[in-house]
C-alpha cells in the first residue's frame, strides 16, 4: 500500500497526484483538471466528447452502461434507463411524488419519509449507487486520458442542495472509489473559473444565472476575503433547454397539422422531432433561420419565432432572479458581476434578456457547459496546496456523526468542512412510547460505527410517550474554530433538551487519520453493501411492525381474504429478512406496500363518513 501523508490542518492528502474537479450534472456530467501549464482543462477521452450524458442503463444481467451508450436505450428500454438521477439525490418519496410522471422508470414508495429507491430489472438501486456509476465513468475517462490513477476529487452541487443531498453526493463519490476532498457550490465554482474571488482583498456581489437542459437556478453570492457566502438562491428544477426543444416540436406539429393519433402510433417520430428541435435551437444561436425536412415534415423556424415561443419560460427565469434579489434585500445596481452557466445560456435571446435585467453584460467567454467543472479543478488545485496566493480556512480532518438504527454512521459534519461550522439533522423514535433516546457520537469515514472512533454518548431523557415516528428530535453539531464540538439534542414538541461538549483532537496521530481515510476508500464497496442491507432490514422490520399493528387495531376494515393475503405477504417479508438478501427484502416490502396501501385510504373514508354523520371517531 502506498504511503500517503496527511496535513491535519487542511485535512488534505499531500501525495503528488492529480485532483480532479467534477461537475455532476442533471443532464450531463464532465471532469476537469489543472494541466502542466497550470491552466484548468476539461477531459475529452479518446475524442468521445467532453460531456458525458448523466444516464445509466442496466442490461438483463444488471451490468451498467453510462453516457452516450446508455442514451440510446431511452426510447428502446425506458424502464431500465435512468436519467435525471441528480433530482433524486438525498430525496424522500414525498419530495418527488408530484413529479413521478416525468420519470419513465419506477421510483419506489416504500416509506414516504425514507430516501427513494429506483427499480431496474429485479434490482433496487439508490440514487447514490446510480450517481456512483456516473462518477466511476468520469474517473475511468480521466485515468485513461491522463494515464495516471485518479483517487481524489472536488465535486460540485447546486447552492440550494441541503445537507442530505450533499452527503448523498459525497457517499456516491466514495462508492466510486474517490476521496471527495470538498463539496463546492456550482456558482462558487463558476465564479472561480472567471477568477472572481481568487483575490483575498476583493469585495464583490455577484449573480450566477444557471440554465441547463432540465433545471434553472440563480444564486446571489457575496465574496469577501476569499469566502463565498450564498445570500439567496431561487429557481425551478423542472425548467430548462428541454422546454425550448418541446416548444419547437409543438410549433412544427401545429404548422404541419400532424394528428395526435399519427404521433401516438409512431413514438419514434416524436423522438426524431425532439432531436431535430435540439438541432434547430443550436443552429439559431448563429443563424436567423433553420429549414430542414424530416421525411414529409417541414422543420422550419426563424429566430424571431423561436424567441416568441420561449419568451414565457425565459421570463420565468427572470422572475426567479427578481425573487432572489428580493430575498437578498438587494437591487440590480448592487450586482458587480453576472456569470452565465449552462448550455441553454448560449441562446442569444436568453443572453440579451439577462443583460437587460441586470443592466450589465454577463460573463460568457468560457464555454457555459464547462465553466463549473473548470472552477472545480481550480478549487482542487487550491486544496492541493499548489496556489500559495490563496488562504485556505482550517477544515475538520475526519467526518463527525451519530449512530443510527443498525449501527450505521450518519454523518452530520463531513470531513473537510470549513470550521467553524454548524450542521444538524432531524430524527424520530422507532417504537411506540419511547421516552429516551441514546445519542452516540462518532468520528471517521466508514459506514458502520464499529469501524469508527467513538467520541461520546448521552441520553435525551423525558421525551413524551408518543407513537413511533411522532417525536421530532433535532440533533445539532457545532464545531468551533478551536476544534471543540458541542452536540445538542432537542425534542421539538416538548422542548426537552440535552447537550454535551467534546474535544475531538484527543491525540489522533497523522498515521491514525491516514489509515482511517485509506480504509474508507478500500472498503467503500463492502461498506455500502452492508449499509444498504441494514437499511433494507430496518425498513422491512418497521413495515412488518406497522402492518401487524394496523391489522390488530383496524382488522375490521379488511375482509377475510384480504387479511389472509396480507399475512402471506408479511410472512414472505419475514422470510426475506431472515434470508438477508437486500433486493429480495425490498421486493417483498414493495409487494406488501402495494397490497396494503388501499387499506389506510379505506379507513380514512370510514372515519370521514362517521364524522359526517356526527359520530365521534377514535
Amino acid at each position: 500500500m502506498a504511503k500517503i501523508s496527511i496535513n491535519l490542518a487542511t485535512g488534505s492528502l499531500q501525495q503528488e497526484e492529480i485532483i480532479v474537479g467534477i461537475d455532476l450534472g442533471t443532464t450531463n456530467s464532465l471532469v476537469a483538471y489543472i494541466n502542466p501549464e497550470k491552466n484548468p482543462q476539461v477531459i475529452n477521452d479518446m475524442g468521445r466528447g467532453i460531456l458525458v450524458p448523466s444516464i445509466v442503463h442496466f442490461n438483463e444481467k444488471g451490468d451498467a452502461l453510462v453516457g452516450n451508450e446508455a442514451k440510446e436505450f431511452l426510447t428502446t428500454d425506458p424502464e431500465n434507463t435512468i436519467f435525471s438521477v441528480k433530482r433524486l439525490l438525498g430525496r424522500s418519496y414525498n419530495d418527488v411524488a408530484a413529479h413521478q410522471d416525468t420519470f419513465s422508470y419506477k421510483v419506489i414508495d416504500d416509506d414516504k419519509e425514507s430516501l427513494v429507491k429506483i427499480k431496474a430489472g429485479n434490482r433496487f438501486y439508490t440514487p447514490i449507487e446510480l450517481s456512483a456509476e456516473i462518477l466511476k465513468e468520469l474517473k475511468s475517462r480521466a485515468e485513461h486520458s491522463l494515464k495516471t490513477p485518479v483517487n481524489r476529487a472536488v465535486i460540485t452541487v447546486p447552492a440550494y442542495f441541503n445537507d442530505s443531498q450533499r452527503q448523498a453526493t459525497r457517499d456516491a463519490g466514495k462508492l466510486a472509489g474517490l476521496d471527495v476532498l470538498r463539496i463546492v457550490n456550482e456558482p462558487t465554482a463558476a465564479s472561480l473559473a472567471y477568477g472572481i474571488g481568487l483575490d483575498p482583498s476583493e469585495h464583490k456581489t455577484i449573480a450566477v444565472y444557471d440554465l441547463g437542459g432540465g433545471t434553472f437556478d440563480v444564486s446571489i453570492l457575496a465574496i469577501q476575503n476569499g469566502i463565498f457566502e450564498v445570500l439567496a438562491t431561487n429557481g425551478n428544477t423542472f425548467l430548462g433547454g428541454d422546454d425550448f426543444d418541446r416548444a419547437i416540436v409543438h410549433y412544427w406539429i401545429e404548422s404541419n397539422k400532424l394528428k395526435e393519433a399519427e404521433l401516438q402510433a409512431n413514438p419514434g417520430l416524436m423522438q426524431q422531432l425532439r432531436l431535430k428541435a435540439e438541432e434547430a435551437k443550436i443552429a439559431l444561436t448563429t443563424q436567423n433561420i433553420y429549414n430542414e425536412k424530416l421525411g414529409d415534415i417541414w422543420c422550419s423556424i426563424t429566430r424571431i419565432t423561436f424567441q416568441e415561443l420561449i419568451k414565457v419560460r425565459v421570463q420565468e427565469t427572470l422572475d426567479s432572479c427578481k425573487q432572489a434579489l428580493k430575498d437578498a434585500k438587494l437591487k440590480t445596481t448592487a450586482i458587480d458581476e453576472v456569470v452565465l452557466v449552462g448550455g441553454s445560456t448560449r441562446t442569444p435571446y436568453v443572453k440579451q434578456q439577462v443583460a437587460d435585467f441586470f443592466g450589465r453584460q454577463p460573463h460568457d467567454q468560457i464555454n457555459p457547459d464547462e465553466v463549473v467543472a473548470l472552477g472545480a479543478a481550480i478549487q482542487a488545485d487550491i486544496l492541493a496546496g499548489n496556489r500559495s496566493d490563496i488562504l485556505l480556512l482550517d477544515v475538520t480532518p475526519l467526518s463527525l456523526g451519530i449512530e443510527t438504527m443498525g449501527g450505521l454512521m450518519d454523518v452530520i459534519i463531513p470531513r473537510n468542512a470549513k470550521i467553524p461550522t454548524k450542521a444538524g439533522r432531524q430524527y424520530t423514535t422507532s417504537i411506540d412510547g419511547q421516552v429516551n433516546m441514546k445519542i452516540s457520537i462518532f468520528q471517521g469515514e466508514r459506514d458502520l460505527v464499529k469501524e469508527n472512533r467513538k467520541l461520546a454518548e448521552f441520553d435525551l431523557k423525558g421525551i413524551p410517550a408518543m407513537p413511533a415516528g411522532f417525536p421530532k428530535v433535532d440533533i445539532n453539531f457545532l464545531l468551533n474554530a478551536d476544534g471543540i464540538l458541542t452536540v445538542q439534542a432537542v425534542e421539538l414538541r416538548s422542548g426537552v433538551k440535552q447537550e454535551i461538549e467534546i474535544t475531538p483532537a484527543y491525540g489522533l496521530t497523522d498515521d491514525v487519520v491516514e489509515k482511517m481515510l485509506v480504509d474508507s476508500i478500500t472498503y467503500a464497496k463492502s461498506d455500502v453493501a452492508q449499509r444498504m442491507l441494514i437499511e433494507a432490514k430496518s425498513e422491512g422490520e418497521q413495515l412488518v411492525y406497522t402492518v401487524e399493528r394496523f391489522i390488530s387495531k383496524n382488522g375490521q376494515v379488511l375482509d377475510e381474504e384480504e387479511t389472509k393475503i396480507t399475512l402471506v405477504h408479511i410472512e414472505a417479508l419475514k422470510a426475506a429478512l431472515q434470508d438477508g438478501d437486500k433486493d429480495l427484502i425490498l421486493k417483498k416490502a414493495d409487494d406488501l406496500n402495494e397490497f396494503t396501501r388501499p387499506f389506510a385510504e379505506r379507513l380514512m373514508d370510514l372515519a370521514v363518513s362517521k364524522a359526517m354523520k356526527g359520530k365521534s371517531v377514535d
